[in-house]
């Protein structure tokens, strides 16, 4: 036989040999392909697998999403496997349209052969973007191909990290946060951090701000946070005269202290200038004095109790210094936001030790403020921040008649116009279902790690960007240190591997190692009073 056609059989039974199917149907951004005999046990033809289908003038590559057996109708059943497209890479001389990109323009005919795709195509698909990125991780499919992200359609857009507790959800935030800052030295990023987690993993690129540290003075809320402050108790009735009587008050107070600097009549009662407490009570306390009949004192005194206790409390020393009270607002922020820099890019609001009363109140005065400043700041000359909220679902919460309304108005108004300001958002949560919908539908990109209820998987397919319907398949078989990466931030939708953090660099969020620890010998009694005189004095 001449040796020339034996190459050429060889050639097409190696190539045949490679085919998982072929097409039988085309719809939309999906198509389904009929197995082969014996691709069934290929192990490319599994889910998740990328393959590759050819057309005159491109290659067409897509995901399998489904592979099943499926009946005739006439008894028989066949191999079905289902794939969704990602994008193609045509085939011309033109050396930029080879690249790979998104969508598909051309789609594979019925009978089109479908293949698995070697590492070349899987480098291809997930080449490294021409724009500014940074890796952070590597593709399922291939471990040898790195993942990355673009760096400002990911903070432009916002994006969220979602999965269950014990996902790596704080070790994916830790991860991102390191790999942009280590390229971008001189970003600003605020981080509320709810558990005392991060300062570990940042130790090198941080200003940790925790209940010791913290500077927060009350004048620098705004009128409807010091409401939740300092209002409490009584009837309904009595807490609308307690507002009535602090609204006055405030702006007494703040129009006082202000004396000549500014135009009496351009403060209002949310204008951030200081006011002292002392002038607060002296004008709740003349109010008081007016009043015809003494019964009516009642929410005069509750307000003022309220206050004075405020003030005596330790826990609150955070937000009533004991020092002489100035106008440092520029220093406030300047700490908050990394202005200058001066080598920490990062600021960690640790609110782990704030009087979980006013925990709320408290991150509504953040939002709010970084919000306000970047409003303000000339467009030319202002730095784009970054907002990192975890427990994001307590401050924004699905349901809007709970959490605290000026909060979740705050991280709103950050979402929808946040964009025009240079301020992102970045959302943390292990309970996606319990999430306001209407903002995390403004994150253009999600990173999905495990979630093993049904609930959340369903809510976070109904939120993601791209082919969010293979999503219900792939969540619960997500290993620790795995996730789904969809949106702008990535080139194409992806399933990777994170990259792996050194142990010092790690949040401290690992649960408790309870065989370990209680193997060891046990703590005595000495532990216990050190333990109480830390409670008692805050101290950690």
């Amino acid at each position: 036989m001449d040796q020339a056609l034996v190459v050429e059989r060889s050639r097409q039974g190696t190539a045949h040999s490679r085919v998982l199917g072929r097409v039988s149907s085309v719809r939309g951004a999906q198509l389904s392909a009929a197995l082969d005999p014996g691709a069934e046990t290929m192990p490319t033809a599994r889910m998740g697998a990328l393959v590759k289908m050819k057309t005159p003038v491109s290659t067409v590559f897509g995901e399998v999403d489904i592979v099943e057996r499926r009946g005739d109708g006439n008894g028989h059943a066949a191999g079905i496997m289902d794939i969704d497209l990602l994008g193609e890479a045509m085939a011309t001389g033109d050396e930029d349209a080879t690249r790979f990109q998104r969508g598909v323009s051309i789609y594979p005919l019925l009978g089109t052969p479908v293949e698995p795709a070697e590492s070349a195509d899987i480098a291809q698909v997930y080449a490294k973007p021409s724009s500014a990125t940074v890796r952070f991780g590597a593709i399922y499919q291939d471990p040898s191909v790195p993942a990355y992200l673009m760096i400002d359609p990911l903070l432009g857009k916002h994006f969220a990290v979602l999965g269950t507790t014990g996902s790596g959800k704080s070790c994916a935030v830790a991860l991102v946060l390191r790999a942009i800052l280590s390229q971008q030295n001189k970003g600003h990023v605020v981080l509320i951090d709810a558990h005392n987690e991060y300062s570990r993993a940042f130790p090198d690129m941080a200003e940790v701000s925790d209940i010791r540290s913290l500077q927060l003075p009350f004048w620098l809320f705004d009128f409807e946070e010091a409401v939740g402050i300092f209002v409490r108790g009584g009837t309904a009735s009595e807490q609308e005269s307690q507002k009535a009587i602090l609204k006055e008050a405030i702006l007494a107070a703040k129009r006082k202290y202000s004396g000549e600097k500014m135009d009496p009549l351009a403060i209002t009662v949310d204008t951030p200038v200081p006011y002292r407490l002392v002038d607060l009570i002296k004008s709740i306390d003349d109010s008081m004095a007016r009043l015809d009949k003494p019964d009516n004192s009642v929410p005069y005194l509750r307000l003022k109790h309220r206050l004075e206790s405020l003030n005596d409390d330790r826990r609150f020393a955070f937000m009533f210094p004991r020092r002489l009270m100035s106008d440092n607002l520029d220093k406030i922020i300047a700490r908050v936001m990394r202005i200058p820099v001066e080598d920490k890019p990062l600021s960690i609001i640790d609110i782990s030790g704030v009087p979980s009363e006013v925990v709320d109140v408290v991150v509504s005065m953040l939002c709010r403020m970084i919000f306000d400043f970047a409003l303000w700041a000339e467009r030319d000359r202002a730095q784009p921040i970054l907002l990192v909220c975890e427990e994001a679902h307590r401050y924004i919460p699905a349901n809007e008649s709970l959490g605290f309304e000026a909060t979740r108005r705050a991280m709103t108004r950050i979402a929808k116009e946040g964009r025009k300001y240079g301020v992102a958002l970045c959302l943390v949560t292990q309970r996606p279902s319990e999430l306001s919908p209407s903002i995390l539908s403004q994150c253009g990109t999600m990173f999905a790690l495990r979630m093993n209820n049904e609930q959340d998987q369903t809510f976070v397919a109904r939120a993601l960007p791209d082919n969010a319907h293979r999503l219900l398949g792939v969540l619960p078989e997500l290993r620790t240190q795995e996730a789904l990466v969809v949106g702008e931030g990535v080139s194409v939708p992806m399933r990777v591997r994170l990259d792996t953090l050194a142990p010092e660099r790690q949040p401290r969020s690992e649960s408790a190692r309870f065989s370990d620890l209680w193997a060891a010998e046990n703590e005595g009694a000495a532990f216990v009073e050190e333990t109480i005189n830390k409670w008692r004095n805050q101290i950690r």
